[in-house]
């Protein structure tokens, strides 16, 4: 069933396991289960391993930046919300606030096959804003402890334009170790275009 938010110019549908997704007053909620998660260990070969969070996405068309603040009821380690973009069964990203293992940090994966995995900085206290961009096949991963001034956190692609240019984005929540955590996600804000600079501030 698709979910049509005011913010979004474009509807979302749930993928994988059940998330509670629920929308009132701005305020967007997911709920991920125990020991769910989405993540293709580069140690290992098994692809047909991969595991599976709950997720909400949708297409937007052309350029973007889609923004949210990101809170999380963190319990266990890797607990995360999270931006998430996705082209493929084996290519999509994720850009995270996530407990790891122990400290509330900006985190990316990128997986193309197998999964990457990169700590960016630490964030006192269980919420910060995170923005995903996109121009052409160009992906940019960005932070923010105020919603205002940006840190530049990760520019990649995931295929050629035309893959990129049909992308589903939009909001996974994740508990790989634990019970279950609740994330949500408020001042949701989408912007038709791509920053004015990456590594600004803007």
């Amino acid at each position: 069933m698709d979910v049509k938010l005011p913010e979004l110019p474009f509807s979302l549908r749930p993928y994988g396991p059940d998330g509670s997704w629920a929308y009132e007053d701005g305020v967007l909620t997911g709920v991920a289960g125990a020991r769910q998660d989405r993540f293709v260990p580069p140690t290992g070969e098994a692809l047909e391993s991969v595991s599976d969070a709950p997720r909400l996405l949708g297409a937007p068309v052309g350029d973007f930046q889609l923004i949210a603040r990101v809170s999380v009821g963190f319990r266990a380690a890797f607990d995360a919300g999270v931006l998430y973009v996705h082209v493929g069964e084996r290519h999509w990203a994720k850009l995270c606030l996530e407990l790891s293992p122990d400290v509330a940090t900006v985190c990316t994966v990128v997986t193309r096959g197998h999964s990457d995995d990169c700590n960016s900085f630490t964030v006192d206290g269980d919420s910060v804003w995170l923005r995903v961009s996109r121009s052409g096949r160009a992906f940019a991963f960005h932070a923010s402890l105020d919603g205002e001034r940006w840190t530049f956190v990760r520019l990649f692609t995931l295929g050629d334009e035309q893959e990129t240019g049909s992308a589903l984005v939009g909001f996974l929540a994740q508990a790989p170790t634990g019970e279950g955590c609740t994330v949500t996600y408020d001042h949701l804000e989408f912007r038709p275009h791509w920053p004015a600079g990456l590594r600004d501030g803007s």
